[in-house]
């Protein structure tokens, strides 16, 4: 692990591959698992200002859910998270090229609809993000089934986790902040120090 200000990040960061492949997964990641996007208060004010403009890319099942119960809720571990549709399926998923599930927030704000992007936690997958009793943040590599095209990819391409993420990391942590983790990757790489490792 390495610290960089008042966050924490796994080695496996600096070191594992990835690259999105839509082709290879079609999204799953909005659609598979039993609970919706870890969010904060302001960015569900984000999302229930962008939801006139999307409302019309959710399904009617989304819709009926967000009219029941908004577009939040406390997931099992008392976080809390983006409502979802049948126990796995986030209320924003809609369909892109190809058949592929998509973020409709995100989309409307590539068009140019909306200012607010999509939660954080979505944007820095695959690393979560967790607060240690300290009050430090620890960023970590998660290994799911669903992005094993991801990892394929990211090797064929050699593009770490960290360099994948640029942008979401820039949003979370600010330009210096990530401007340090290069330069310490930068180092590792130079030292030998994330060779050999998956």
């Amino acid at each position: 692990m390495i610290q960089i200000e008042d966050v924490v990040v796994s080695f496996d960061v600096l070191r594992e591959k990835f690259l999105c492949n839509l082709d290879a997964c079609k999204g799953e990641c909005c659609i598979e698992g039993d609970a919706g996007a870890p969010v904060t208060m302001d960015e569900i004010g984000g999302i229930e200002d962008s939801l006139d403009t999307v409302w019309t890319d959710l399904s009617a099942n989304a819709q009926a859910v967000i009219d029941q119960q908004g577009v939040a809720d406390i997931d099992p571990e008392g976080e809390l998270v983006t409502s979802i549709v049948n126990g796995k399926d986030c209320v924003f998923t809609c369909k892109g090229d190809g058949g592929c599930c998509m973020c409709a927030l995100e989309r409307a704000h590539a068009e140019g609809k909306t200012d607010f992007v999509k939660p954080i936690s979505c944007a820095l997958y695959p690393i979560r993000v967790t607060r240690l009793g300290d009050g430090t943040l620890a960023l970590n590599y998660h290994r799911w089934s669903v992005c094993r095209g991801a990892r394929e990819l990211g090797r064929k391409l050699d593009i770490a986790v960290y360099e994948f993420l640029r942008e979401p990391l820039i949003r979370a942590f600010g330009r210096e902040w990530y401007e340090e983790l290069e330069t310490v990757a930068a180092e590792m790489k130079r030292q030998h120090y994330l060779e050999g490792m998956e």
